[in-house]
């Protein structure tokens, strides 16, 4: 058995739910379910009997929650008292969006859970990002795209999209009530990244699949910051494409409207990176398995709110 699956077990008693108990570990509710499967199959025991409305915890049960109580305990004295973790640094290598845009909330929320942790950010291109990985320079990384290099792990924590942002206006208003295509906006104005940025590849992908040129479009200006091509728009000095990570604070404050392109056009995920062959301390195990779920979450918290 390991220590998560005493972890979720104990989770499950202390809160009498599986959905509370996934919530509060920030885990998907059938994972905590194989967790509990799991142990069951390896003791031999029913530890939880499952009803239509409730949960029941078995005599058998109740007494491994007190026995995973003290081992839970132990270890977390054990890693107090024997390794370095009175103050803990954990160095994180990010790329644009995900240090402009992902980053700040999510430390803000672990902190909270974990105040003797710090964080030292560095950002970078996707390519720096690995290179300060491999290099041990940084203890995990954030980029937009999984390693290559054979000595980097890339497991995927989001998802993200490219959108078509427009000014707020009478105009864009009617285009949008209209639900009109991505295609229909392209004879204004259009302020775009520099090249050689992520965006940028996403934004002519899309354009290559609808068949459209680079040079049909009155380009206005080229830019490198996000944050600039988004007041632009909101100024309404153009349209953009943009991530919808990076234009989800305006689009949610109504300063800019939003157009989806086509699903599975310009779709992109990003990576955890992550040393092959290193022992990953328990901090850094922490951070990924909150960074997950946190995504998780939310994300499907958004899907609920579009049904």
């Amino acid at each position: 058995m390991e220590f998560k699956q005493l972890r979720t077990f104990v989770e499950v008693v202390h809160t009498g739910s599986f959905t509370d108990a996934a919530q509060n570990l920030f885990l998907s509710q059938p994972t905590v379910s194989q967790h509990i499967r799991q142990l069951e199959e390896e003791l031999g025991e029913r530890l939880v009997m499952r009803t239509t409305r409730k949960i029941e915890i078995t005599p058998e049960g109740r007494r491994l929650c007190s026995y995973a109580e003290d081992i839970l305990a132990m270890r977390d004295r054990i890693m107090a008292n024997c390794s370095r973790r009175g103050h803990s640094i954990l160095s994180i290598s990010a790329s644009t969006i995900p240090s402009a845009y992902i980053l700040p909330t999510v430390l803000r929320q672990f902190g909270k859970e974990h105040p003797e942790v710090y964080f030292s950010i560095h950002q970078s291109d996707s390519a720096g990002v690995e290179r300060d990985v491999t290099e041990g320079l940084s203890d995990i990384g954030l980029t937009g795209r999984c390693p290559e290099d054979e000595n980097l792990t890339g497991e995927e924590f989001c998802t993200d999209k490219m959108v078509l942002i427009t000014p707020v206006s009478r105009y864009y208003l009617e285009m949008k009530d209209k639900n009109a295509g991505v295609k229909e906006l392209l004879n204004g104005p259009i302020i775009l990244r520099e090249e050689g940025s992520g965006s940028l590849k996403a934004a002519d992908l899309y354009l290559a699949s609808q068949g459209i040129s680079e040079k049909e479009l009155h380009v206005v200006a080229r830019i490198n910051d996000q944050e600039a091509i988004k007041n632009m728009v909101a100024g309404g000095l153009g349209i953009s494409f943009l991530s919808y990570r990076a234009a989800e604070e305006l689009i949610e404050a109504k300063r800019v409207l939003c157009f989806e392109l086509p699903e599975g056009s310009a779709e992109r995920s990003f990576f955890v990176v992550q040393r092959r062959n290193d022992i990953p301390s328990s901090l850094r195990k922490d951070f990924v398995r909150f960074l997950q779920g946190f995504y998780h979450r939310k994300d499907a918290r958004q899907a609920s709110l579009h049904e």
